[in-house]
């Protein structure tokens, strides 16, 4: 059981929708804590470079005015496992498969498959790195050091 920060990101459409606080709550509910946490309006760069990987796909440029359109909550969290315990709170991309009890399988009103056939982009309402090496540069990309911050929860004393 390792100690891991990762990325998240409450995307516009759960912002919108009022979904901040039920989120965070299922996180530190599972006995993660926000090291980092701010409200950013971003700007296309910093979507472009976030979702980099996309650049060369039909969407990139509906994704990224999709990032751009409204406030995006930005978090790090830590504990142990943090990388695939948020991954598994979070649920999978497709909130028509993600299953209830997850962030996606709860909230989520419409699958890939569904948008793809309405010619929309989806809006799944959360952003989770997928690996260490992602986390690492997305935590980079959004925070600076002193926007980080190290304290103890007071149950951290029985699980790390």
């Amino acid at each position: 059981m390792a100690i891991e920060r990762t990325f998240v990101a409450i995307k516009p459409d759960g912002v919108r929708r009022g979904l901040i606080g039920e989120i965070i709550k299922r996180f530190e509910q599972r006995g993660l804590k926000i090291v980092g946490l701010k409200m950013v309006w971003i700007d296309e760069k910093l979507a472009s470079d976030h979702y980099f990987e996309h650049k060369n796909k039909i969407f990139f440029d509906r994704l990224k005015e999709y990032l751009t359109k409204g406030p995006v909550v930005a978090m790090v969290i830590e504990g142990a496992d943090a990388i695939s315990v948020v991954r598994k709170i979070v649920g999978p991309t497709s909130g028509d498969v993600a299953p209830p009890g997850t962030i996606r399988g709860d909230f989520g009103h419409m699958g890939v498959k569904h948008a793809d056939e309405k010619g929309r982009l989806y809006f799944n309402l959360i952003h989770a790195s997928d690996k260490k090496e992602n986390a690492e540069r997305e935590i980079k990309l959004w925070f600076s050091p002193e926007e980080l911050h190290t304290y103890k929860r007071v149950d951290e004393e029985e699980v790390m």
